[in-house]
């Protein structure tokens, strides 16, 4: 029976909403009644243990939520969102698409001399950079902009009140990426 309202519990959490008795029973290869011994169990458990949670019963279906005299903590915690963590390699991308806007995913490649499918995908998540239309070309590749959450977070009015890169600087990051492309080139293919 523990090892059930184990199965039982792992299942709850992992689906996050509702899941009817029939389903449950199922899936765990029992039948109906031993499903609802178990779960009458384990609600008295956590009932008893006095813990954060408790297991509801709608209808025919359950679920495991978050008892009402913690709300008051969980609300405060949710208003402090954690702010997403940006890796080098996803601020350089986001500066290209930011001065290069509207830009296709292989004009980034083309500068940042890799792939990054993955980045672009984690600026999309994080709300800084969305598709902004497609270039009329072969294949109509997608182009990417910045979003308002970008502006947001980085203080920035409009994309045209972006600083400005000091030529000198833009001369420095073109002898560095020349330096890479020899350096990669060196290398022998693995």
């Amino acid at each position: 029976m523990e090892q059930l309202k184990g199965m039982i519990e792992a299942i709850l959490f992992a689906v996050g909403d509702s899941v009817s008795l029939d389903i449950l029973a199922k899936t765990a290869d029992v039948d109906k009644k031993t499903m609802k011994k178990a779960l009458e169990e384990l609600k008295l458990d956590y009932e008893k243990e006095n813990r954060g949670i408790h297991l509801v019963e709608l209808e025919d279906s359950y679920q495991l939520s978050t008892k009402k005299e913690y709300y008051e903590q969980l609300i405060s915690l949710v208003k402090h969102p954690k702010k997403p963590v940006l890796t080098d390699v996803m601020l350089e991308t986001l500066s290209i698409i930011a001065y290069k806007q509207p830009i296709t995913r292989q004009e980034i490649e083309a500068i940042r001399g890799v792939k990054c499918s993955h980045v672009v995908n984690r600026l999309i998540e994080f709300g800084l950079v969305c598709e902004v239309g497609r270039l009329d070309a072969i294949g109509r590749p997608i182009l990417f902009g910045t979003t308002e959450e970008f502006l947001r977070s980085f203080g920035v009015e409009s994309v045209e009140k972006l600083p400005l890169i000091d030529p000198a600087k833009v001369v420095d990051f073109k002898q560095e990426a020349e330096e890479e492309v020899q350096f990669s080139l060196k290398q022998p293919a693995k």
